[in-house]
């Protein structure tokens, strides 16, 4: 099996992304919704002496393509997250630029065929719970769900992973599980992570996989 890899999303204090970047994360989310209370802020910069080989990506709601692709290159992102009602076109159109992870909020209802639609504009999907918030929510969803996804596209999974059920997330059997998506779970307050949770999260991932 391929190594999974991790994504510590909803940061923005300089000091807690350089201590984070230090455990070596794959992925680091950095969130520009600001009606999300991890927003990094309208003064937000990447701190120098971020690593190069850990991807930064952008989270956006129902942003204007414009405004996206203003805040890819002022921080030089390497993704956008797009974690809203955004079209199969918008995704498309901003795939051309980027490499785009597309949010599904899951329930019980959800119907993984809706994923299909999306499979040639963006380059990873990330499966979340469904609350009425658009993510952080400290929520999971049933992941026996994930074997009504047949796609080719590879995911995250997202949505309430913390240190008691890390183990379980690492254990699902997908051919298309690509990473884990950690955000609250990992948290001392919102925007805050804790790095030597995020370590012990890594070495049973590196353990595993």
């Amino acid at each position: 099996m391929e190594k999974r890899r991790l994504k510590v999303c909803g940061m923005r204090d300089a000091t807690n992304i350089l201590d984070v970047a230090a455990v070596q994360p794959d992925f680091m989310g950095f969130i520009f919704y600001d009606q999300s209370n991890r927003f990094v802020g309208t003064n937000f910069t990447i701190p120098k002496g971020f690593p190069r080989y850990i991807k930064k990506v952008g989270v956006f709601v129902n942003e204007n393509l414009d405004r996206v692709l203003e805040l890819v290159r002022m921080h030089q992102l390497d993704f956008v997250q797009l974690h809203g009602d955004e079209a199969v076109h918008f995704c498309a159109a901003l795939r051309k630029k980027i490499k785009v992870i597309k949010v599904f909020r899951v329930d019980n209802d959800f119907d993984f065929r809706q994923t299909k639609d999306f499979k040639d504009a963006a380059d990873y999907f990330l499966f979340d719970a469904k609350t009425t918030a658009y993510g952080g929510s400290g929520k999971s969803f049933d992941w026996s769900l994930l074997n009504g996804y047949n796609g080719s596209t590879p995911f995250f999974l997202s949505g309430g992973i913390n240190t008691e059920n890390f183990s379980q997330a690492m254990s699902i059997k997908h051919a298309k599980f690509f990473a884990l998506d950690i955000n609250s779970g990992a948290e001392t307050s919102p925007g805050k992570k804790d790095p030597i949770v995020l370590s012990s999260m890594l070495q049973i991932l590196n353990y595993s996989s």
